[in-house]
């Protein structure tokens, strides 16, 4: 509290004090300024306006320069507009006037502090989110995973577009991820958009935004991805199945960092920088027309090639070790790890829903384990889909291709969320077959 009044500084101190609060006052800048120059747990300064030698503004600006962290508080007797908008030009957080009410001043200090603890939490999780998507987390000693740190450490302090490739569930996301939050717009969003799952229209929509009344069901105005995105990163997965209509409209975007909302002629200027993935031969889509060549060029600056698991199988035991702490924590379980026989099988495994299915086998197999470490048994569906499971000894032939060939699609429906068209085109069938498959498995 700084006011040259010291029977006004020794109320507000005393009023502050009874609310929790520990609070101090002194009745000249300079006195404020060696206070916050000492003792960095200062959050709040509260100074008048108008006092001899330093005013208001100049002490401001001096404990600004100290620690910007503190949200400073202008009391003036005018009550001027022109006061107020002077000191929240030069950065106060907030005014107050005299005379004020005791309730009044309680209420402005409880604001700021609110405040400061809302800032306090996004800075935590921006951290624990820059913790969680280092590379450090893009588990495995492969060498072809180290050749993925080398070009992500790389490639994230540029501005470069990316294109990454690979099958379902070989951790495109993280990748993208671990790229944004460690590059200069870590402090921005991450917004992601699964172009796979949505219409031409409502894909336009979610990209770009749209004006009430654009299209049949635009009730409302609605901000689109891009720009949710501004300053930070959009990551659009599954970029392969977007038309050609709407790959129009993101070329533009890449090259003017400009769109228009649908149903709006009024050009919207972005700073997006884009990530792009896909499970798809991109340049056969090319080559057949499906793709644009200036599109699939702008966003191949840098090309990122996502092994899968089966040719990275010496990962594996680390993989499952890092899903194997995750899942005890998760569960409240206290699994300490895997039998020489369990990883075995597991390394033997060619799993076709890739990372995504290993952790789905990893959390049943937690979950399930009645030991202190996972066995075979708890892993009872990988050993019949390789031919390890004795009780499929002495069956037709027939009979146990059928039942492989059923556990499969079910470990690929789980590994995709039930997606059937990502599950059709990871197991290379059509739709139509794959619904004619769950019906006579009963699946």
């Amino acid at each position: 509290m700084v006011d040259d009044d010291p029977a006004l500084g020794e109320m507000c101190t005393e009023l502050l004090k009874s609310k929790g609060y520990a609070a101090d006052a002194v009745t000249n800048g300079v006195d404020a300024i060696e206070r916050v120059s000492k003792d960095p747990e200062y959050a709040i300064v509260l100074t008048d306006f108008v006092m001899p030698e330093m005013d208001g503004i100049q002490l401001l600006s001096k404990i600004k320069q100290i620690n910007s962290a503190i949200d400073v508080i202008v009391m003036t007797s005018y009550g001027t507009v022109s006061s107020a908008v002077e000191a929240m030009k030069h950065g106060a957080s907030d005014y107050i006037t005299k005379p004020f009410k005791r309730d009044e001043l309680v209420l402005v200090i409880e604001k700021i502090l609110q405040m400061q603890r809302l800032e306090g939490e996004v800075d935590r999780l921006r951290s624990e989110l820059g913790e969680k998507y280092t590379f450090s987390n893009i588990i495995g000693e492969s060498p072809k995973i180290k050749k993925i740190y080398d070009i992500i450490s790389h490639v994230s302090g540029t501005e470069a577009n990316i294109l990454i490739q690979g099958e379902t569930g070989t951790g495109k996301e993280l990748v993208a991820k671990a790229i944004h939050y460690n590059s200069a717009r870590n402090n921005h969003r991450f917004v992601k958009v699964d172009c796979s799952s949505l219409t031409e229209t409502l894909l336009e929509s979610e990209l770009f935004g749209h004006e009430k009344g654009s299209f049949t069901g635009a009730t409302k105005d609605r901000i689109g991805r891009f720009r949710k995105a501004d300053h930070g990163t959009i990551f659009l997965d599954e970029i392969g199945n977007i038309s050609l209509a709407v790959q129009a409209k993101l070329l533009r975007v890449l090259q003017d960092s400009e769109f228009e909302a649908v149903g709006s002629d009024e050009s919207i200027k972005v700073d997006v920088r884009i990530i792009a993935a896909t499970n798809a031969d991109l340049e056969g889509y090319v080559g057949k027309g499906l793709f644009r060549s200036d599109l699939f060029y702008r966003l191949n600056v840098i090309r990122i090639f996502l092994p899968p698991l089966r040719e990275r199988t010496e990962d594996i035991p680390l993989l499952a070790a890092h899903f194997l702490a995750i899942h005890n924590k998760k569960n409240r379980k206290n699994v300490e790890g895997f039998s020489r026989d369990t990883l075995n099988i597991l390394t033997s495994y060619t799993w076709p829903g890739n990372i995504r299915e290993l952790e789905n086998v990893i959390e049943r197999a937690v979950i399930l384990c009645k030991k202190n470490r996972i066995t075979p048994e708890d892993v009872p569906l990988y050993q019949e889909k390789m031919g390890m499971c004795p009780g499929l000894s002495g069956k037709p032939l027939q009979e146990l291709l059928e039942q492989t060939e059923r556990q499969i699609i079910i470990n690929t429906l789980e590994a995709n969320d039930a997606d059937k068209e990502k599950t059709a085109k990871i197991l290379k069938i059509s739709r139509a077959s794959l619904y004619n498959k769950l019906n006579k498995y009963k699946i």
